[in-house]
């Protein structure tokens, strides 16, 4: 697959991690999530093998049962153009292969530790009924903060019957393989247990224990061979670690540890003082299958032995049977031999006992030819959901697996009809967090976009990006709602000197009502009239929507000169000006918002003809470093003054604050 391919709309694949047998793994972008996940693709070779497919997504279906810190997590599963992926956790470190070749050798409580998290993850899946098969170190992860992640659990099932065909996969296997696995016969969790132990041996030795320069060389060596000592490589090792390798490579099942905890209860003793003095453990062995030395026989007791025989001999001696004797026997022996011929026709001919079988997983046409086979017959085929099993898949029989039926019985069949679809609904003008609380409860995983908004209240839904007639699987589906920030929030400026116009114009640019206040009704007309107060004052937050009421002048510029005169001396009384200051954020605090951000509290005190000190002018809550502007109002020859508090202390304090901003 190539580099930049987005698997599903989602999945931006980045780079190729592996390639096995069965799948191929890359390393991808969720783009919806915004993180890194491992795709395992089934190669394109097997994707038209209905065996392999089939398989394949059992084993996904089974592989999502598994959740523990030491399995790699398992996020997706699904199909595009006939291509079937997993999509997994991708893990940021190493395999243990590597990190035994990089730090060999380590001490053995770092061994026993990396041990015991391996046999945690395969006993969780044990006890979910999946066996491995195919345990060695490069399914092994670690990651960058020394944690064990074992990957590939129930997919080695499926490539076991492809390995023979693939040099590199089975040479890399084949190291780690029980003795039943490479006589072909049947596999249990004992057959992990034996691959656990063949990893600690690599641990504790730097390799492995049998070499050969094929395959089946190597195959025969594992139920052959006598497991090499790993005190012969280190002779510090302690007797009872060594012990739990001996015996969880035994050849006899009935030798080796019979569960994984088993094996992990020893482990965790290996290194007490209490077993340093501890015998190398053996096998135990069958007295009836030891050679015995037979004593040999004197001349005295083969002269005895001869006579006795030829006494035998004579007196077994008897008188010849007559004819008619002879032809009564043959008649009688005839007539019981027609008697058990018929009795064994008759029962061969007649329907026997069979157990129905497991059919959960197969399609349609593979559950009738293993029925076929049984010489059962198929009988009423029904259909109904499922969560578990997709579309054309066995979800159960009637009767049940493991019930004991005539040949010749019908078996009636459910077949998955995939997983139910409901209506979405429409979700437009509710609450988000409700209706994102609904959602997850049913599965769907629910995102965000931010729009501000003058009409809807803050938190509410203002879109979706799925129509609400569409049908959907909840647990499958991503919805992303466009959700009201409620009205945009700006800082006002200063209008004094402004135009009517002008005021219009920005008030229409902020979402503002603009309402004026004229000092003279002819004033109105006059586009040079400019304005001389405004409420609020500049430097308040306001929202779009709110009402900015502006005082214009009561005359125009072109008014007679004793109105000018006026005005002016009028004017030399106050002086009023503006001064910017700069508020800086400290991203060290707590606090957070609804929406997650770290917050400032400001409060802003401020001095001049029409505020006092001691009262708080302005509270603000900012997320960045902001910029405000202070108006001042002062009488003329007076000086204002004000102090910035951020959560509560004081980060910035003038006074002596004059027209000129000194």
């Amino acid at each position: 697959m190539k580099t930049g391919y987005i698997l599903n709309g989602r999945y931006k694949i980045k780079n190729t991690l592996g390639e096995g047998g069965m799948a191929n793994v890359y390393l991808a972008f969720d783009l919806i999530l915004k993180r890194e996940v491992a795709v395992k693709l089934l190669r394109l070779d097997l994707r038209d093998d209905p065996g392999a497919v089939r398989r394949f997504k059992r084993e996904a279906i089974s592989l999502t049962e598994l959740a523990h810190p030491n399995i790699v997590s398992i996020y997706d599963v699904g199909e595009e153009n006939g291509m079937q992926y997993l999509v997994m956790e991708y893990v940021r470190g190493m395999d243990l292969k590597s990190y035994i070749a990089k730090n060999f050798p380590f001490k053995y409580e770092r061994i026993i530790r990396i041990m015991e998290q391996i046999l945690s993850a395969v006993a969780e899946a044990h006890a979910h009924d999946i066996i491995h098969r195919d345990l060695k170190p490069q399914n092994i992860l670690i990651n960058v903060n020394g944690q064990v992640k074992i990957t590939d659990f129930g997919i080695a099932l499926v490539t076991s019957e492809y390995s023979l065909t693939q040099t590199n996969t089975l040479m890399g296997s084949v190291h780690y393989l029980s003795p039943e696995q490479a006589r072909g016969s049947a596999i249990t969790k004992q057959s992990d247990i034996y691959s656990l132990g063949i990893i600690l041996f690599e641990m504790l030795t730097g390799r492995v224990p049998y070499q050969g320069e094929t395959a089946v060389s190597i195959a025969l060596k594992h139920f052959q061979n006598e497991m090499p000592s790993v005190r012969d490589f280190d002779k510090h090792i302690p007797q009872a670690l060594e012990n739990v390798v001996l015996h969880a490579t035994a050849k006899g099942l009935a030798d080796r540890y019979t569960s994984v905890n088993e094996m992990a209860n020893d482990l965790s003793t290996a290194l007490s003082l209490m077993r340093s003095s501890e015998k190398k453990w053996l096998p135990e062995r069958n007295i009836d299958e030891e050679t015995k030395i037979l004593t040999p026989l004197r001349e005295k007791d083969l002269k005895n032995n001869r006579d006795v025989s030829e006494g035998s001999v004579k007196k077994g001696k008897k008188k010849k049977w007559s004819r008619k004797k002879r032809w009564l026997v043959f008649g009688i022996s005839f007539l019981i031999f027609i008697l058990l011929t018929t009795a064994t026709a008759i029962g061969l001919m007649l329907p026997k006992n069979v157990e129905i079988p497991d059919l959960r997983g197969m399609t349609e046409g593979e559950a009738k030819s293993t029925l076929r086979d049984l010489k059962l017959k198929v009988g009423n085929v029904r259909h109904r959901y499922s969560s578990k099993y997709y579309y054309g898949q066995i979800v159960a029989s009637q009767p049940k697996e493991g019930s004991s039926v005539r040949q010749s019985s019908k078996v009636d069949l459910i077949l998955s009809k995939g997983q139910e679809k409901f209506k979405f609904g429409d979700y437009k003008g509710q609450s988000y967090t409700t209706v994102k609380n609904k959602l997850e409860n049913k599965g769907v995983t629910v995102l965000k976009e931010k729009e501000y908004s003058n009409t809807a209240a803050k938190g509410e839904i203002l879109g979706q990006s799925i129509s609400k007639k569409r049908k959907v699987i909840w647990n499958d589906t991503t919805v992303t709602f466009t959700v009201s920030s409620g009205a945009k929030e700006m800082v006002l400026r200063d209008l004094t000197g402004y135009t009517k116009k002008s005021a219009q114009d920005y008030a229409d640019e902020l979402g503002l009502i603009l309402k004026v206040k004229n000092n003279s009704a002819s004033s109105s007309a006059d586009s040079s009239v400019l304005t001389v107060s405004q409420y609020p004052a500049a430097g308040t937050v306001v929202q779009s929507g709110q009402t900015l009421e502006i005082t214009l002048a009561g005359e125009t510029q072109n008014s007679s000169s004793s109105s000018s005169s006026q005005n002016s001396s009028s004017s030399s009384k106050l002086n009023s000006f503006n001064l910017n200051v700069a508020i800086p954020y400290d991203n060290s605090v707590q606090t957070s918002n609804s929406d997650g951000d770290k917050t400032n509290k400001i409060e802003i005190y401020l001095q001049d003809k029409d505020h006092q000190f001691d009262d708080v002018y302005e509270t603000l809550t900012i997320t960045k470093d902001t910029s405000i502007t202070l108006p001042f109002v002062l009488n003329n020859g007076a000086a204002g003054k004000y102090k910035i508090v951020r959560d509560g202390t004081v980060i910035a304090e003038r006074d002596n604050i004059t027209h000129n901003g000194d």
